[in-house]
């Protein structure tokens, strides 16, 4: 993968498999101490920890279609290699937050991407899921939280045009802000 974001999306994926019904993304930003930190929590199936010593090698996966899952070691692999960190936690009941640092200024650290259609595909994709997602740059944070908004919608779809473009421009403009409040 090229976009940090597109790590985001696989992980969301694997805990929407894990039957989550509330997931939160947060993408934090620090310069002061030069760090990118992703995390990604449900309240999913959870792993015991047998599955969670093996969860980073790239033959072991929980799919059907593939004997191989390499979402995991490569988002491992990535911050690692980025002078950072990588950390899951879960227990069988209690879901999984999966963390990743990166050195924010590394020369190899992948850009963050599109984060806003990674967040909209993913409201989209699984309109069932509680989706909260937070975005920070340096303390200033800006946080999204899709059920306000499915309140109000009461019954229309998140596809309906007029409700994806707001989702849109919504994200895009909260990203925006907590960026221009750091320039």
């Amino acid at each position: 993968m090229k976009e940090l974001a597109l790590h985001l999306l696989d992980i969301a994926e694997n805990s929407v498999a894990a039957n989550a019904k509330n997931i939160t993304i947060t993408v934090l930003f620090d310069t002061v101490q030069d760090i990118l930190q992703m995390k990604v929590e449900d309240d999913g199936k959870g792993m015991d920890a047998e599955r969670l010593n093996r969860i980073t090698d790239p033959f072991v996966t929980s799919r059907t279609t593939r004997k191989v899952g390499l979402g995991i070691p490569l988002f491992k692999a990535a911050a690692e290699a980025c002078n950072g960190s990588f950390d899951i936690q879960s227990a069988p009941g209690q879901g999984t937050i999966v963390t990743a640092i990166f050195q924010n200024s590394h020369i190899d650290r992948m850009p963050l991407g599109n984060l806003k259609s990674t967040l909209v595909s993913l409201l989209i994709g699984y309109p069932d899921v509680h989706w909260v997602m937070k975005y920070g740059f340096n303390g200033n944070i800006f946080e999204f939280d899709d059920e306000p908004i499915k309140k109000e919608l009461e019954g229309i779809s998140l596809t309906d045009p007029a409700v994806l473009g707001f989702l849109n421009e919504y994200i895009a403009s909260g990203i925006e802000n907590v960026q221009a409040t750091n320039t």
